[in-house]
């Protein structure tokens, strides 16, 4: 039978905010350790989430759509800037 690898956190908070958290579990009929990783879990997905979608405002999407029909000639800092960016990672084609 192979062992499960786990890891530790310790967070010192608030009685008040321990006692809030146990209530919630209790509501949900988990122990407190379920209820903080799941919530853990659920608010790291939602973080990660959210910054893997790009969100523009009306404006910013009308600069966006305009910049890709019609693209200006890229400035020397930006030929630069790719230069270092290919000799770092390499080549993203």
């Amino acid at each position: 039978m192979a062992t499960e690898q786990v890891a530790r956190i310790e967070a010192r908070i608030a009685p008040e905010l321990k006692a809030k958290f146990q209530r919630a579990a209790d509501i949900e009929n988990i122990t407190l350790c379920e209820f903080l990783v799941k919530s853990a879990r659920e608010a790291a997905d939602n973080t990660i989430a959210n910054h893997k979608v790009l969100k523009l405002s009306a404006e910013g999407s009308r600069a966006f759509a305009e910049a890709i029909l019609n693209p200006k000639e890229p400035t020397q800092k930006l030929k630069d800037a790719m230069k270092r960016h290919q000799q770092v990672i390499g080549d993203v084609s």
